[in-house]
């Protein structure tokens, strides 16, 4: 693969490796906030000075999936956005920022307990999606 100019991004030296210790994420204010802190600390690992600070922003909406014929709302799509900006800690110069959209959905037909463990579920799971493509865009925009 060398011939090729291909370099594996988790390689040592690699932009993979230069980011696992090295980012300080913003503290979490919210259930969301703390859910795709956690998974990007999980990803990247905890920094205590780090050279890199990420700021994120989450947007949140639903939309109706499915209604049934006596006008009952039986699934619900939640739509995530998260807008990021990763900066260099001594200068504040921006070094790379984005969006990142996706979606999870949940059932509605239990009762209200099941349907707010389900809309929680939900929501983590979003979180979780939303942090692995951060990830992803952060390793393979500093790859670059």
């Amino acid at each position: 693969m060398a011939g090729c100019g291909f370099t594996p991004v988790y390689a040592p030296g690699e932009a993979g490796q230069t980011l696992r210790g090295a980012v300080s994420i913003q503290q979490p204010g919210t259930r969301a906030d703390y859910t795709l802190a956690t998974r990007l600390e999980d990803r990247l690992g905890r920094a205590a000075d780090a050279p890199y600070n990420l700021a994120y922003t989450i947007t949140q909406t639903t939309e109706d999936q499915a209604i049934s014929p006596d006008q009952r709302i039986q699934r619900i799509a939640l739509l995530g956005r998260v807008e990021y900006t990763l900066t260099e800690g001594a200068t504040g110069r921006v070094v790379l920022s984005g969006q990142i959209d996706d979606f999870t959905g949940y059932n509605a037909t239990g009762t209200t307990v099941a349907t707010q463990t389900a809309e929680q579920d939900a929501e983590r799971r979003l979180m979780v999606i939303l942090a692995d493509r951060m990830v992803e865009e952060l390793v393979l925009g500093l790859a670059r």
